[in-house]
């Protein structure tokens, strides 16, 4: 039963976070998702799976990748840098791009942005003729059933509608404080503490 001093909660429900941005709150420690802007790419009852898009892995780029598979290097698309997506499966690759473009096993997370995680479109890639706009993760963020639901109730996370130019055009280093900035607010000046009265 509801207490009438319980703050209104937004529902979550199944399916209802899949497109959307979680940017990780202050207090958010884990160093795998500190400052984080994460894509959500899958929500369902049994859980979630989603990609951080900010925090490169050190200085290994797109061509590093290419070598390994022994593709040849398209110059420009090789300088791409190569993002940690998460703790699970860090040997499997991603790659977030806009849904104009279709390749093997390519899912829509949006309308406007699609994910792709076969060889295929890194073929594309390497021979310069994958999609313009691209972040190629390493791993993947996974949540259990109504896990990341919890955690946005307890102020871990602050959700916001997924945007392609934020995707796209700001550059990584400027992701979180950008979306920040989107949600109205600066969260550099929210206290890392929770506080209760």
């Amino acid at each position: 039963m509801k207490k009438l001093n319980d703050p209104p909660r937004t529902e979550l429900t199944a399916g209802s976070l899949k497109g959307q941005f979680l940017v990780s709150m202050p207090s958010l420690r884990d160093p795998h998702f500190n400052h984080s802007i994460t894509l959500i790419c899958d929500h369902s009852a049994d859980g979630a799976m989603g990609l951080v898009l900010n925090h490169p892995l050190g200085d290994i780029t797109l061509g590093d990748i290419f070598e390994q598979m022994g593709l040849e290097t398209d110059p420009e698309t090789g300088k791409l840098p190569i993002f940690a997506g998460g703790p699970v499966q860090q040997e499997r690759g991603f790659v977030v791009h806009p849904a104009s473009q279709r390749w093997e096993s390519t899912v829509d997370v949006s309308p406007a942005v699609a994910l792709t995680a076969s060889r295929d479109i890194l073929e594309s890639m390497a021979a310069g003729q994958g999609p313009m706009n691209a972040i190629v993760a390493l791993g993947y963020a996974g949540w259990e059933g109504g896990q990341l639901e919890d955690e946005i109730a307890n102020n871990a996370w602050i959700t916001l509608p997924g945007d392609t130019e934020l995707l796209f055009d700001t550059p990584a280093e400027q992701r979180w404080s950008a979306a920040a900035k989107l949600l109205g607010f600066d969260l550099n000046l929210i206290s890392s503490h929770a506080g209760h009265a």
